[in-house]
């Protein structure tokens, strides 16, 4: 079982030659129905938009699973783990921001399923990214 201090490594691994945004959201979803060590409730989330969050303005395109992480039965933190692709902002992804987590619908496959049919995820997904990571983070 994966535990969440190797989830990164794990991911990275899996999407080692993944050279389009579509495989690497295809390994994504698989990798979010993966069991991790200590996870109660799957806690997936995509979100795009154009934030600053850098010091310049760039259009964010995220999938994001995040991880409570207990010591000893007792709350520590979370985690959450990105697949991030980052854009110059034209006119058209200036119009895209959602955020939507798993945790608002009764199964991952109707999350999944209705991220995919969104604008906001359908119109960024076939164009080149100036840049993508992942990477780990506590919130």
């Amino acid at each position: 079982m994966i535990k969440v201090k190797n989830a990164e490594s794990y991911l990275k691994i899996k999407i080692a030659d993944a050279d389009v945004i579509k495989k690497v959201w295809e390994t994504f979803k698989d990798f979010c129905k993966e069991a991790i060590e200590g996870e109660e409730d799957k806690e997936i989330l995509f979100q795009c938009g154009v934030y600053d969050f850098t010091g310049e303005e760039l259009f964010h395109f995220d999938f994001v699973r995040q991880f409570t992480v207990y010591e000893e039965d007792e709350y520590s933190r979370m985690e959450q783990l990105h697949c991030e692709f980052l854009f110059k902002p034209t006119d058209e992804l200036r119009k895209l921001e959602v955020s939507e987590w798993s945790m608002d619908y009764d199964d991952i496959n109707d999350f999944l399923n209705h991220i995919e049919n969104l604008q906001e995820f359908k119109i960024p997904l076939n164009l080149k990214p100036i840049k993508s990571e992942i990477y780990q983070e506590e919130v």
